[in-house]
């Protein structure tokens, strides 16, 4: 009990300091909610971005509790650590710094068995989202849910902040048929909410297909306002995948990341992933006239040439690997004016009709990632972007009046 005592004064003279800034879910649990989880066994499904405002990972903290019991950690796609690249399975094992059981949802199982959570009182959830649908932490919270609702335990979400913000919403939503890992459930590309948000409209809703709702708690942020960027959150940046190094490559992951379901570079293999984009038989001069037809707002391009190459704990076999590609390299200037997932969307239009024998889509990825095979159809028969974007339109209207419901924040 001393010991307890002992932390949680120097945890509250970190949070009294840092009044101004906002308090994550995690830091407001040891602020003043410990006794929901104490004397209880736990298990957490968190990453390397569980961290509390005094720098020390959720993990290593609730484990040095005495009333708090940690038997279990489950970690996502990159590890519990975050050191793994996209798309790596990821094995079972120990946590190199607790010795705690850690079992992978990005190997052979998405989801906690329940085998996994024989001795659990009670799952917590704590990972940061960046706010795109593609993002796979989404999906294993959605999982997490599921399985805590199918096996009848408590689930605990430690909420976070949305990094590209909590207003805008775009993109089309997923659809019945086209339910993946990358498109978890009928939300669109953009969906402007936090991580509780999401877990309120997945579990009332039930998004998440079980007989009973789960029994959910959300652990709400302090001083979050929804038109608030990552940058003026106060918290640091800590980036959630290997891929996604800065604020200002979230700010254009909902559209760069559709050209992962190309035969253009995504960036991948470079140390600026998602900000840069090319193919060896692009022209860039043409590419960027064209652009600057859509007269865009709140971003620059300019001609770049770069080599994929392989990186460690970053990025294994990207495309083009070895060849030079000729791209570009963008920059945001207007973060409030620029639409991303707009732009993919205008980029890769403008790539299919420049280089139409070269350019190829990677049918089921592209279709995965879009959420359904609407997005390629029209791209391959001509359409407009304008007429693509009109497409998603009433769709995305009802789904904003959906998601008011689940709003925690203003």
């Amino acid at each position: 009990m001393k010991n307890l005592i002992i932390f949680l004064l120097l945890f509250a003279s970190v949070i009294s300091a840092q009044s101004s800034k906002v308090l994550s879910g995690a830091d407001v649990l040891l602020k003043d909610s410990l006794h929901l989880i104490e004397n209880k066994n736990i298990g957490i499904i968190t990453n390397h971005t569980g961290i509390l405002s005094n720098s020390v990972h959720i993990v290593d903290t609730l484990n040095s509790l005495e009333n708090v019991n940690v038997v279990v950690l489950f970690g996502p796609e990159h590890g519990i650590r975050g050191d793994a690249p996209d798309g790596q399975t990821i094995t079972d094992g120990k946590d190199s710094k607790t010795g705690i059981q850690v079992y992978s949802l990005y190997g052979k199982t998405r989801k906690p068995t329940p085998e996994m959570l024989k001795n659990v009182d009670l799952l917590i959830f704590d990972i940061q989202d960046i706010g795109a649908r593609y993002y796979t932490y989404i999906s294993t919270m959605y999982f997490a849910i599921q399985s805590a609702a199918e096996n009848n335990i408590p689930i605990l979400i430690l909420d976070r902040p949305n990094p590209i913000n909590g207003i805008r919403v775009e993109g089309p939503l997923t659809a019945d048929n086209f339910q993946s890992f990358v498109a978890i459930a009928k939300i669109p590309i953009v969906h402007g909410m936090t991580v509780g948000e999401l877990a309120r409209l997945f579990n009332e809703e039930n998004f998440i297909k079980t007989e009973r709702r789960a029994e959910l708690n959300i652990i709400k942020m302090e001083n979050w306002k929804r038109e608030m960027y990552f940058d003026e959150t106060g918290l640091p940046w800590i980036k959630p995948s290997p891929n996604m190094p800065f604020l200002e490559t979230a700010l254009v992951y909902p559209g760069l990341c559709l050209i992962e379901g190309t035969n253009v570079s995504e960036g991948r293999g470079t140390q600026n992933p998602f900000l840069q984009i090319g193919a060896p038989y692009i022209d860039q001069k043409k590419l960027i006239e064209k652009l600057d037809s859509y007269n865009l707002e709140g971003i620059k391009y300019n001609s770049i040439e770069y080599t994929p190459i392989e990186i460690p704990n970053m990025s294994s076999k990207p495309k083009h690997e070895g060849k030079i590609c000729n791209g570009i390299e963008l920059q945001i200037t207007d973060r409030n004016n620029f639409d991303a997932l707009k732009f993919g969307i205008i980029l890769i239009h403008s790539i299919m009709h420049l280089h139409p024998d070269d350019f190829e889509f990677r049918k089921g990825s592209i279709d995965r990632l879009s959420g359904s095979e609407n997005l390629r159809t029209m791209l391959t028969k001509g359409f407009s972007p304008e007429q693509i974007f009109n497409t998603w339109q009433n769709e995305l209207e009802e789904f904003k009046l959906l998601r008011k419901k689940y709003l925690i924040y203003n």
